[in-house]
């Protein structure tokens, strides 16, 4: 019995029903080139969405990331840092600081993300830790995005007008010992989201019609979650119910 038997059962599953199992790769807090993120560009050549951070970022990655196409480069934030209390929840892009300070370091990282990465650079945000303000987000569109990525399955798929958020639903990385969550875990999240959205086709659109997510770090993976990483990527990529999406066809783009 193979570890991924209850993937394989349920992208079957969709196969037999003739539907398409859609997924997508997304990759956190790149900044700069490293071995790290050389091992991950060579893993696959699945369409890989990766979040950068503006404020850490600069012609470095620019040039590594340039030569390769399937490649798109999303805004992580702006500086990553945290500026929640001391018993909330980190987060950058929150109610603690002015509204538009928050909004004005968001314009500044977004510009210099077109500016190095030119076409690679979508307008699309993920929020470090995953968490924004409810009150930022209608203001999104307006700033030029036109994308909102986070965790977990989403609640509308357009959250404001001119707005497609598209979420992650696997996180190989377990952030209390920061270290991989295991294969069972992770094949069962995925597995559980698929599910989910098989079951919503009829009634929760917003649901069935999000690509399933898998979320990487490579800056903190040990070999244990570069292993399993490389051979979700295989047992996706291989299996004709289950077509990779790109960021572009992710959010509409």
């Amino acid at each position: 019995m193979s570890e991924f038997d209850p993937l394989l059962r349920e992208l079957d599953r969709w196969g037999e029903a003739g539907r398409s199992a859609t997924w997508w790769w997304r990759d956190d807090d790149a900044a700069q080139p490293s071995l790290a993120l050389d091992q991950l560009l060579h893993l696959s050549d699945a369409p890989l969405a990766l979040a950068v951070v503006p404020a850490a970022t600069d012609e470095a990655l620019a040039a590594r990331l340039a030569p390769i196409p399937q490649v798109a480069v999303l805004q992580h934030g702006y500086a990553h840092q945290n500026h929640a209390g001391t018993k909330e929840k980190k987060i950058e892009l929150g109610p603690q600081r002015p509204a538009q300070i928050v909004i004005g370091e968001l314009a500044t990282g977004k510009l210099r993300l077109e500016q190095l990465f030119s076409a690679k650079a979508l307008p699309v945000l993920v929020p470090p830790w995953n968490r924004i303000a409810p009150a930022l987000v209608p203001v999104l569109p307006e700033l030029g995005y036109r994308g909102l990525s986070q965790f977990a399955p989403r609640a509308r798929a357009k959250p404001v007008r001119g707005l497609v958020q598209s979420n992650c639903h696997l996180d190989l990385i377990d952030w209390q010992s920061r270290r991989f969550i295991g294969a069972e875990a992770a094949i069962s999240a995925l597995v559980k989201h698929l599910a989910l959205r098989y079951a919503g086709a009829a009634s929760q659109p917003d649901v069935a019609g999000e690509p399933s997510g898998v979320m990487s770090h490579h800056a903190v993976h040990h070999k244990e979650a570069w292993a399993f990483l490389e051979r979700l990527l295989a047992v996706l990529t291989a299996h004709q119910a289950a077509p990779a999406l790109s960021a572009v066809e992710v959010f509409a783009l």
